[in-house]
């Protein structure tokens, strides 16, 4: 037997349209089932409960995939009264244990287990330690259609069996059971159970601890990287940047608290995806990895290695063929009066300007390199020849230009020469790009900062090749202490975005990032923070930065080492990393486990157990590359010319 009712507008609702809205066109009421509008949906109430419960205990509920309302109403129950039901339940309890206990029947352990219950609740109450609630908890699942509704329904019974719930349809009171879940405060179904405070508090704050799926609906597998586990469900914690407003990433936490081995599990599994990955390592910390993925080292400060900033940008796009902007040649022109103005250690005056503006020109024409597009994939010249272009001025009369010529002495025939005296030796491409900046001296950090940043943003900016990237900063701090490196965390920060790229900006030093102006914007612009151990003396700067309630306060003061909170937007999470025993083998940078690893040899020579991991080609073939053969503005570039 089936009621139908159907909605008809009165005067009222046409009065109030607002109201009407919120309103179903029609109900059609069966025995087990409602139809409300284009929907089916069923309800249910939790009339059997486990004995003990944990905190968080309705959580799968709250994740289940699908949309499932649960509504949860509580009465609390005065003391008295509820004393006074305790000692009537104490009393049929005992009664009917020495009933058996007469008769010499075995104690039945259900009854021995709610007798325990009962006289520990009434000491507890009457010490005045928790009260006594009345609780009702009710489901309504909802479906497309009728069929849908079934699977749906025998999923939710499943899942309350695996929590030990005893959830019963409201057979003939299906309209009283979605009623009683509808945001109204109602209860006309009125099935509930006593609760205490303890087991009642460990539903509260009625919210999941685990991050929430991009697509609540979706029964796919959760997309991203695998950080860790959940310190508080056990559940995994994944989480894909890319899915966000914008892909930016900030790691923050004392040394030792591992922010270095999170960035590179990270960095190992988000090659897995096919994302391509730029490292700026100011402490030599990730060569091992790139070797180990077939990565692309290129390590400043070594004899031989050099970054040309006389190249212009020129890349390959998809199809193999050279693209570079319309403007590249003056775009490059643009950077080396930066280039010079770092090596010098000051801005150039007007005059200095005007003659370093001609002599870079005139450096270009003399290689063949002029304004034609075609002449662009010749050899670039180095900072020799802009050099002897200068003194060649100087030699004319112009001072400036000679002024210039010898203060770049020190970089073309002295001490520093060897990071500029020849050709880019490697050239930043592939899968997983390391600049390593450990060793350069003081006197080049600057300039090597710089070179390296350019690069990189080439890259990333390059249209030709669309695919998401990373930008991975490890010791920000050092970074930051260079003009150029802040400015470059800014600029990323602020426009990776609309490259598909995200930076991820790893630092121990949190009071100096946060201290300053540039600081504080790359923290403001990552959607995704994480939040390791911290030390005491920066905790209160990062309470105020980050919001933090007192239990995330006290949980990073104690945290392990791996362990964190991982933030993104109003959603936070407390996580523990986890690696496989391969990825902690290229990832670790503890100095015993690395003097455990050299001392074995078959450690020692990973290819020898081909424990080398073949991830250039697997990036190479998930890699995703879309678009025109050129992006706007852009030219092809004529090799035979």
């Amino acid at each position: 037997m089936m009621l139908r009712t159907r909605h008809r507008a009165s005067q009222a609702s046409v009065a109030a349209p607002t109201a009407s809205a919120f309103t179903p066109d029609a109900v059609s009421v069966g025995a087990r089932h409602l139809e409300v509008g284009g929907e089916w949906v069923a309800s249910f109430a939790i009339v059997g409960y486990p004995r003990e419960v944990h905190p968080g205990w309705l959580q799968p509920l709250l994740t289940y995939p699908g949309r499932l309302d649960v509504s949860l109403h509580i009465e609390p129950i005065d003391p008295a009264t509820a004393a006074t039901r305790l000692k009537r339940q104490l009393a049929k309890l005992e009664s009917g244990r020495r009933h058996t206990a007469e008769h010499g029947r075995l104690a039945d352990p259900h009854v021995e287990a709610a007798t325990e219950d009962a006289y520990d609740l009434s000491a507890r109450i009457a010490r005045g330690e928790g009260k006594l609630f009345r609780l009702g908890l009710y489901l309504t699942i909802h479906a497309p259609s009728q069929e849908a509704l079934a699977d749906e329904v025998a999923a939710i019974r499943s899942l309350a069996a695996s929590l030990l719930l005893d959830a019963k349809h409201t057979t003939y009171r299906s309209l009283q059971g979605w009623v009683s879940t509808l945001p109204m405060g109602l209860d006309v179904v009125g099935m509930r159970r006593t609760f205490d405070t303890s087991a009642l508090s460990a539903a509260f704050p009625f919210t999941s601890p685990d991050l929430p799926p991009t697509d609540p609906t979706s029964v796919a597998a959760p997309s991203g990287v695998l950080y860790g586990y959940n310190a508080q469900s056990q559940g995994l914690v994944h989480w894909d940047r890319f899915a966000l407003d914008n892909h930016n990433s900030v790691v923050l936490g004392r040394s030792g608290a591992g922010k270095s081995y999170l960035v590179k599990l990270e960095l190992l599994r988000s090659l897995y995806r096919g994302i391509e990955i730029y490292v700026v390592d100011p402490e030599d910390e990730y060569a091992r990895l790139a070797a180990a993925v077939g990565g692309t080292y290129v390590h400043l400060g070594a004899a031989g290695v050099r970054l040309n900033p006389f190249d212009l940008p020129i890349t390959l796009g998809p199809d193999g063929r050279r693209t570079a902007p319309k403007d590249a040649l003056i775009r490059r022109s643009l950077f080396l009066h930066t280039v010079i103005s770092v090596l010098i250690g000051a801005e150039p005056g007007a005059a200095e300007r005007a003659a370093l503006d001609r002599a870079i020109a005139a450096t270009y024409h003399r290689v063949g390199i002029t304004a034609d597009a075609r002449t662009w994939s010749r050899p670039a010249p180095i900072l020799g020849d802009l050099r002897d272009t200068l003194a060649d001025a100087g030699n004319s009369g112009d001072a400036a230009a000679g002024e210039l010529a010898a203060r770049l002495h020190p970089y073309v025939d002295g001490a520093f020469k060897h990071l500029f005296d020849g050709p880019t030796t490697t050239r930043p491409d592939g899968h997983l790009v390391v600049f390593s900046l450990r060793d350069l001296p003081d006197e080049l950090k600057a300039i090597g900062t710089l070179l390296t940043l350019d690069a990189v943003w080439r890259r990333v900016s390059n249209p030709a090749i669309r695919r998401p990237r990373l930008v991975v900063v490890d010791e920000a701090w050092l970074l930051m202490q260079q003009h150029a490196g802040a400015q470059f965390l800014f600029r990323m920060a602020k426009a990776s975005r609309k490259h598909w790229a995200g930076l991820t900006v790893a630092t121990q030093d949190t009071a100096d990032v946060l201290g300053s102006d540039l600081g504080k914007a790359v923290v403001a612009n990552a959607a995704t923070q994480i939040l390791l151990r911290q030390a005491s003396q920066a905790m209160d700067e990062i309470t105020r930065t980050f919001d933090l309630s007192a239990g995330e306060r006290q949980f990073l003061l104690s945290a392990e080492r791996g362990q964190g909170l991982l933030s993104a937007g109003t959603q936070r999470v407390a996580f523990q990393s986890i690696a496989s025993p391969t990825e902690h083998y290229l990832v670790t940078s503890d100095p015993a486990e690395l003097a455990d690893y050299a001392a074995d040899a078959d450690l020692t020579d990973p290819g020898a157990d081909g424990s080398y991991l073949d991830l250039g080609a697997l990036a190479e073939d998930n890699a995703l590359i879309e678009g025109d053969e050129f992006g706007p503005g852009e030219v092809q570039l004529d090799l035979d010319a």
